[in-house]
């Protein structure tokens, strides 16, 4: 039970942050959709991709593991499908500049959203799962 719980935090904040980082993801009803969306994924990540996984594995062993990022990406777009107020759309990123270092404006497609939203996802509750051993 006490791993169910860190699963789903580590999802609700990891969402909260992806969410304040990317302009492409909104919960229409603040909070509650919020926490709707963090169950959901919770219940993805433990349900459903295994099973991604397994029906990708030839893919997987090909690549070495480096596709299995698309079952992350299939895990979100669910949640997606699920929990209508969740919503991943695309936006235009007005660029970035800093002592020298430029990141151009550009235009991101929802596939875009997506993959740098599971990327950044991941990316949190890899560092939250380090930081709570």
């Amino acid at each position: 039970m006490k791993k169910y719980l860190r699963i789903y935090l580590f999802n609700l904040v990891a969402l909260w942050i992806a969410a304040n980082i990317l302009k492409g993801i909104s919960f229409k009803n603040g909070f509650s959709t919020l926490g709707m969306a963090a169950l959901v994924l919770s219940l993805t990540n433990i349900v459903v991709k295994p099973l991604i996984n397994l029906l990708l594995l030839p893919l997987n062993l090909l690549t070495l593991g480096m596709f299995r990022w698309v079952t992350n990406i299939a895990a979100l777009y669910l949640v997606t499908l699920v929990v209508p107020e969740f919503e991943i759309s695309s936006f235009n990123f007005p660029g970035w500049s800093y002592h020298g270092f430029v990141i151009p404006a550009v235009f991101l497609s929802k596939l875009w959203v997506l993959i740098l939203t599971s990327l950044i996802i991941s990316f949190i509750i890899s560092f939250l799962t380090w930081l709570s051993k």
